[in-house]
């Protein structure tokens, strides 16, 4: 059982950096993400099997989501060469070939043993010509279709994934061809890529009403909380980023106040900690004390921040679905806005 909406920290590669699956689970997480073109390449898929699968394999006995590479078609691009049959990736580590194509991605989340599989998707950047971007709408159906003939094991679910750039028809086109197919589960993909943000609310809004009400719509890769509120907003159920672990690496906290930057000097001697309601280990500390660990570049400043931001990703999606039971979202989303104020 995963409660909606969701946020699902990203363990690339079979670990939410920095933070033991304990940890991880302290934050609230129910479902987290790993990455089928990184652990293809390393340590292999075959070896995660050799190893007990996926679960075992990270200690992590919840659900586990795994992206099917998609999204390194457009962040590889210059490795990547696409056709219609797939993708044929140079390897960021050695430089190797690497072959995915929509069968291929199902074969190898299947080894992985994931819960559920996302279809291989065509990622193209914004802006982008309209001729670029129907291609790759129309290869992405293609492969879903593909995927969906591919897939032979019955207890892991299949998301499609719906593209289309920032075009209205082209977005709705393509949800509708994909709920045709009747997936498991629909994402928005191709977001976050370079747009506005006001460009991605109206896309969400474009594109969420063509897809069915009782199947869990995925926005990928978005993880500004704000953004996280406004697609909550327009039907949006789950989330991943890498934010929260990120910013929490680099020294950024989030908080109902807005982003600290603890690095700053006006933190040297602050004795308050970051939330006095929140139950991480970070908050436990000063910021006095959280600033002197990333002065003095001490690992256990970047632990820290990055499960303090993903209990506060956490939070806040608890509190939207109470909000949402208590038919005041609104009020609650207009509650966070005003609170966040800019990065200090």
């Amino acid at each position: 059982m995963v409660e909606l909406p969701a946020f699902m920290p990203v363990g690339t590669q079979g670990t939410v950096k920095g933070l033991t699956v304990e940890q991880v689970r302290a934050t609230g997480a129910q479902m987290v993400l790993a990455n089928t073109y990184h652990l293809a390449l390393r340590p292999g898929e075959d070896v995660v099997r050799q190893l007990g699968g996926l679960h075992a394999f990270m200690g992590w006995d919840g659900p586990v989501l795994t992206d099917s590479g998609g999204f390194q078609i457009f962040s590889l691009a210059q490795r990547t060469q696409v056709t219609d049959d797939g993708a044929v990736f140079q390897s960021h580590i050695d430089g190797r070939r690497l072959e995915v194509t929509p069968e291929r991605a199902v074969e190898i989340q299947e080894t992985l043993g994931s819960d559920i599989a996302m279809v291989l998707d065509h990622v193209v950047k914004l802006p982008n010509s309209p001729d670029a971007i129907r291609e790759a709408c129309q290869r992405t159906v293609a492969w879903a279709r593909r995927s969906q003939n591919a897939a032979r094991r019955l207890d892991q679910t299949q998301f499609a994934i719906v593209q289309g750039g920032l075009s209205p028809e082209l977005r709705q086109a393509c949800a509708e061809q994909l709920v045709a197919l009747q997936f498991d589960g629909y994402a928005i993909g191709g977001l976050s890529v370079g747009e506005t943000s006001a460009e991605m609310y109206s896309t969400l809004e474009a594109t969420c009403p063509y897809l069915p009400a009782n199947a869990p719509r995925y926005l990928m890769g978005v993880g500004r909380p704000q953004d996280l509120l406004e697609a909550i907003q327009r039907g949006v159920d789950l989330f991943d980023c890498v934010m929260p672990t990120r910013n929490g690496r680099n020294a950024l906290a989030f908080t109902d106040q807005g982003p600290l930057r603890l690095r700053n000097k006006q933190f040297q001697e602050d004795h308050r900690s970051l939330d006095v309601d929140c139950p991480c280990p970070a908050c436990q500390h000063s910021l006095g004390y959280l600033r002197h660990l990333f002065i003095a570049d001490e690992m256990l400043g970047p632990i820290l921040l990055s499960a303090h931001n993903l209990t506060y990703y956490q939070r806040l999606l608890v509190g939207a679905r109470e909000a949402i039971i208590a038919d005041r979202y609104l009020a609650y989303k207009r509650e966070k806005l005003s609170g966040w104020g800019p990065a200090q």
